[in-house]
């Protein structure tokens, strides 16, 4: 496997890993008759398996990428729940997530380029 295909798979865990947040936050957000189904409803069990599958990719990826390009992917992640948070549960925003966002991807070019 080459080095871009590994860092494919990564992403693609990534994608999947911010996935499975948003279905543990929709969880989060519904109430709950007792405690135990607070815990074991599809939609936490759903975000389990995902987390498992991008682990998995991850380790796929880790054995032909190398750490410091896989902690640059990884910070992906932020865009991604930024744009679920936005579209999905209409968050806002506000200047510091736009100057954070700006610095990340930033950063991401920055490495990528260089």
């Amino acid at each position: 496997m080459s080095e871009l295909a590994a860092g494919g798979i990564f992403l693609t865990g990534v994608f999947i890993s911010s996935v499975s947040q948003v279905l543990l936050k929709r969880s989060a957000l519904n109430k709950h008759d007792s405690g135990i189904k607070e815990y074991l409803n599809p939609l936490v069990i759903g975000a389990y398996i995902l987390f498992f599958g991008a682990t998995l990719l991850s380790i796929l990826a880790y054995r032909v990428l190398p750490l410091s390009k896989g902690a640059v992917i990884d910070s992906f992640g932020y865009v991604f729940i930024t744009f679920w948070g936005v579209t999905l549960f209409r968050e806002r925003l506000n200047p510091k997530r736009i100057i954070a966002l700006i610095l990340i991807i930033s950063g991401i070019i920055v490495y990528s380029v260089f």
